[in-house]
């Protein structure tokens, strides 16, 4: 078990109050000609062979070239604008992605000429690792650095991934996902839960494994329901470099092999939202494996705009807007940090490139 990273003591409130909210994101492409160069900003010194990207080019064709993310970006901006409105937080809100438009740097310069000076920001991923975490900051420190002393400063909420509201609405997507199964088989059907494979180097120095396992187990213990598993998709690697499994098809076909199963809740917890990798590595290969097995393939929803997914964003805001605010959490591991250690969700250079 990889140690747990300490809990850093937040500092106290300067005398710069927090005039915003940044919310960073992956982005995506959303038309044929950012494809190629989207995938490129991703795969950017990373040991991904040429064909994995043309491969993954492809899978983007089929969908005209359009990723889902950045327009759910936009609904989710809206409803955490909603929802601050509600609370009478009155911040405006600005959005960054790492790979595509609006760039990270763009938003800073945005943000620099609104005169904007501290920020608080959300990243649209809940677990920690490299590039679930630390490599949004770095990207964050390179934007900062390309504006200049007129950036504004950023800090983030902390991973959410066992926070009360998060758990409750994902098992809310579960309840409804086992629902589509016939009665009589539902308490003994295996959900599948599914999140990103990551390079084993990555998961050895993070806690993500761990805080996928115990988000499962919080769920299905929620929506009062049994049998789960963890699967890995999306995996972009050479073959030799190890990366988490099973991959979420050979788990698909281990489960007809040895189990004869005929029905299935696969649910995609490390992500977010419906963005591409689900729709293509979910409802395409694995819906379409289960078709070939005769399998029942029900699909959950992800979180996206739902309320409760909503309502804690805007919790974890306000949390760093007063160091007495609670800090809600369920289960056994407390909740995670806001300061990330230094040696917090390292990916050593040399880990990157294998022989």
């Amino acid at each position: 078990m990889t140690p747990a990273c300490p809990t850093t003591p937040l500092p106290p409130l300067d005398e710069l109050p927090v005039d915003s909210i940044l919310v960073v994101s992956f982005g995506g492409p959303e038309g044929m000609d950012d494809v190629v160069p989207f995938l490129e900003n991703v795969l950017r010194g990373k040991n991904v062979p040429h064909e994995r990207m043309l491969e993954v080019a492809e899978h983007y064709k089929q969908f005209g070239g359009v990723s889902p993310i950045n327009e759910q970006c936009r609904e989710l901006i809206a409803a955490i604008e909603q929802e601050c409105n509600r609370r009478n937080l009155n911040l405006p809100i600005y959005w960054g992605n790492r790979n595509w438009h609006p760039m990270l740097t763009d938003t800073l310069e945005a943000m620099a000429n609104d005169g904007r000076k501290r920020s608080i920001a959300f990243f649209t991923s809940m677990f920690s690792c490299y590039s679930g975490c630390r490599q949004y900051r770095e990207n964050l420190a390179a934007a900062q650095s390309a504006v200049g002393d007129r950036a504004p400063r950023i800090e983030k909420i902390r991973k959410g991934f066992n926070h009360p509201d998060f758990i409750a609405a994902q098992s809310d997507c579960l309840k409804q996902a086992l629902a589509k199964i016939p009665e009589e088989v539902r308490a003994e059907t295996t959900v599948l839960f599914c999140a990103h494979s990551i390079p084993k180097t990555m998961a050895d120095n993070s806690r993500y494994e761990e805080q996928l396992r115990e988000c499962a187990r919080l769920v299905c213990q929620s929506a009062n329901h049994g049998p789960w598993e963890i699967a890995f998709q999306s995996r972009s690697g050479p073959p030799q470099q190890p990366w988490l499994e099973p991959d979420v098809c050979d788990r698909l076909e281990q489960l007809h092999s040895e189990k004869q199963i005929k029905h299935i809740v696969v649910q995609p917890l490390g992500f977010i939202s419906d963005h591409m990798e689900v729709l293509y590595d979910l409802d395409h290969e694995a819906a379409d494996l289960c078709t070939e097995k005769g399998i029942q393939f029900v699909r959950a929803a992800t979180v996206g705009v739902h309320p409760r997914f909503v309502s804690m964003i805007v919790d974890l805001i306000e949390e760093r807007l007063s160091l007495d605010t609670e800090r809600p959490y369920v289960g056994s591991y407390g909740p995670s940090h806001d300061l990330c250690p230094a040696n917090c969700c390292l990916y050593p250079q040399t880990a990157r490139r294998p022989s």
